[in-house]
């Protein structure tokens, strides 16, 4: 709900590095340790390596992610009304969008006219017929709430509530839960953040 199948991607590693069932080393590599799958999300990561059990990071999350087990966990959360059927965020951010670009034209139009207005025309009357389109531009945004969603555009607004509940009640005392919330933001390990990065260094 946080973050997509991506997240549901980094959470499998995480919880399989944390087991010692593969190694993400901080040179961007995972090996894989246990070839032996628990779940379907854990078959998703595996199947995503080579004969020789060694994978970029980066390859075995981007086939984790899009493997019909992680698919089929979105569908569950979007019948559950926890998520956001897939293309209806990207539609919602659009329309946000176009509705961001409109109030600023708006505002430019309202400028040009008091810049160069009318013969007989007034600072009060020309806000006056730019004041409608500004209010409805405005009332559209105040509706869609900042940056459209409060957590992720993949969460519902009863799956956002779900998420605050987990980030004050697990995520202090659970990494997993934190990195499930916040992404990998919340990895306090460097040289784990450096193998998600792909390049040794990062903090």
């Amino acid at each position: 709900m946080a973050g997509g199948p991506e997240r549901v991607a980094v959470l499998t590693l995480l919880s399989m590095e944390r087991r010692r069932r593969l190694l993400l080393a901080h040179t961007g590599w995972a090996t894989v340790l246990d070839p032996v799958a628990r779940d379907p999300y854990e078959r998703s990561v595996l199947g995503a390596f080579g004969p020789d059990g060694q994978s970029p990071v980066a390859a075995v999350r981007r086939a984790a992610a899009a493997h019909a087990a992680v698919r089929a966990l979105a569908d569950r959360l979007a019948e559950a009304g926890l998520a956001v059927p897939e293309g209806v965020g990207a539609a919602v951010a659009g329309g946000v969008r176009s509705v961001r670009r409109a109030a600023v034209l708006v505002v430019a139009m309202a400028a040009a006219s008091l810049a160069v207005p009318a013969d007989g025309a007034t600072v009060e009357g020309v806000l006056y017929w730019f004041a409608l389109p500004m209010l409805l531009a405005l009332c559209c945004l105040a509706i869609a709430g900042p940056g459209g969603c409060a957590h992720s555009p993949w969460a519902s607004p009863a799956g956002q509530r779900l998420l605050v509940a987990l980030d004050r009640e697990r995520a202090p005392a659970d990494p997993l839960a934190a990195v499930a919330v916040r992404g990998l933001r919340a990895v306090r390990d460097p040289g784990l953040r450096a193998a998600f990065a792909g390049r040794a260094g990062v903090s």
